[in-house]
């Protein structure tokens, strides 16, 4: 599995790119579409589930790991929401435009954070679908600061929506998601907590299957 980085010019200063594309070879399996995820507020793409995920390139996704500019210049803390946008935004039309543009459908998204990014942008980017894990429901212990309403952004856009949550998660357990969002997304409950680290399998499980159904 072979991985091209790039580095990404945005507002807020350069962005890094993790690229890798299933095999084109007659023995390869045929491409089915983009997944293009970011990190979270506290960590970066060497987590465990978006490490995990690289499985579906074997599947035929292009899978795309994206570093924040925040996270390129070694800081520790993540910028503003409006900055983790601004940058999104150019990395994602970068993405998809030129000789190398990523194949469609172009399923964005991220691990918490990351998730809410890709939520507030799913339409101005031209999304096709979003794949939250450990989507941020609540701070925790203060489930009356919902977020909610940045997933459900992506349904009132008509776009397909799924969210991998584990079932201890202190920022919003899938059953505190389901009763937010209703019944129009998928919402997959895993073991473990906000890190998934325990369900890895298991959400890597739920992500296939769930990208199966947007290409049959």
């Amino acid at each position: 599995m072979t991985v091209r980085t790039r580095l990404i010019d945005t507002p807020p200063g350069p962005a890094r790119v993790h690229v890798e594309r299933p095999c084109t070879d007659r023995r390869g399996p045929a491409g089915r579409g983009s997944l293009v995820l970011g990190h979270g507020a506290g960590g970066g793409i060497e987590a465990a589930d978006l490490v995990a995920l690289r499985e579906l390139v074997a599947d035929g996704w292009t899978y795309v790991r994206v570093e924040q500019p925040w996270r390129v210049a070694g800081k520790k803390v993540a910028t503003p929401p409006k900055t983790l946008d601004a940058a999104w935004v150019p990395i994602i039309t970068a993405l998809t435009r030129g000789r190398w543009a990523l194949p469609r459908p172009l399923v964005v998204g991220g691990r918490s954070a990351g998730a809410r990014v890709a939520c507030r942008t799913a339409a101005q980017v031209g999304a096709d679908a979003v794949l939250a894990l450990s989507f941020p429901l609540h701070p925790p212990n203060n489930p009356d600061r919902s977020r909610a309403f940045e997933a459900q952004a992506v349904l009132a856009a008509g776009l397909p929506l799924a969210v991998i949550q584990g079932e201890r998660d202190p920022f919003g357990r899938p059953d505190e998601v389901r009763a937010a969002l209703g019944r129009a997304p998928t919402v997959v409950g895993v073991p473990g907590d906000h890190s998934l680290t325990r369900g890895t399998a298991q959400a890597l499980a739920a992500a296939r299957a769930w990208l199966s159904t947007l290409v049959e």
